[in-house]
């Protein structure tokens, strides 16, 4: 087995581009795009941690392993992908300079459209299901272009499944709370048919797993159904979570409004 970190062109010139591109927002545009903001510190950390969580899933020695030995390894690369690059993201997207790219290519609308929990998620549970297919799969394992589009469909989308719960953008904003709190529920239960057919299958359903060598003790069945355990407890602890942070939000934001109507 050769582990190693890809160089690969277009994957290190698409980093460096968007790092660029930000660098040059947060910088020398800024006077112009937000001339009474001061340098976003905190934002521009979780931005590059982001773009270093994209590198570390899919330019790592991970990869390798996810590519040709371990249905897990290849689920936690989603996971990295779906969850966590997503959320520094949009968390590293300081809420001016959103809101002054949305109105730069004139998405809002779209935008608007797409980012409707009801719109990202099913998007997103569908694209997820789909590939799960083994022909699908397979392919994805086999010929690096469909590999590459599997993962951009996951990270885009995951994108926008995110987008109505964790954006600060005042165009785009977030969905309201019950629209959240119904939303996080159902995208959980998404994925429940995923789990259940990677994990109660009773054999291994993709073959590059099933006849790759076994470079740790654990035999192809028990890599696959550790796989959709890590898919469905990263999902869980990550809706939990949105489902916690909506409910104590609401209740400050409830609690606001009282102290408002009472002082009025």
């Amino acid at each position: 087995m050769q582990l190693h970190w890809h160089t690969e062109p277009f994957l290190l010139s698409s980093l460096l581009f968007f790092g660029w591109a930000y660098a040059m927002a947060t910088g020398p545009l800024r006077p112009r795009l937000a001339p009474e903001q001061s340098y976003p510190i905190r934002d521009s950390i979780l931005f590059y941690l982001g773009l270093i969580t994209v590198y570390v899933a899919v330019g790592s020695p991970l990869d390798a392993i996810a590519e040709l030995f371990l249905f897990s390894a290849h689920m936690t690369q989603h996971m990295l992908l779906i969850y966590l690059a997503p959320t520094l993201l949009i968390f590293g997207m300081p809420p001016w300079l959103i809101d002054a790219l949305i109105k730069g290519i004139r998405a809002k609308a779209i935008l608007n459209r797409l980012t409707h929990p009801a719109c990202g998620g099913i998007l997103f549970t569908f694209a997820f299901t789909v590939w799960h297919i083994p022909t699908l799969y397979e392919a994805a394992l086999i010929d690096k272009r469909v590999h590459i589009f599997e993962h951009f469909t996951m990270f885009s989308l995951g994108m926008l499944m995110l987008w109505p719960f964790l954006t600060r953008s005042h165009s785009v904003p977030r969905r309201t709370f019950p629209v959240r709190m119904i939303s996080i529920f159902l995208l959980m239960v998404g994925q429940l048919p995923v789990f259940a057919f990677l994990t109660f299958a009773g054999e291994p359903l993709y073959p590059t797993y099933e006849w790759a060598p076994r470079i740790i003790d654990l035999d192809p069945l028990n890599d696959q159904i550790l796989g959709g355990i890590i898919m469905k407890v990263v999902n869980m602890l990550f809706s939990l979570t949105l489902l916690g942070l909506c409910f104590y939000q609401w209740s400050v934001n409830e609690e606001s409004e009282n102290k408002r109507k009472e002082a009025v």
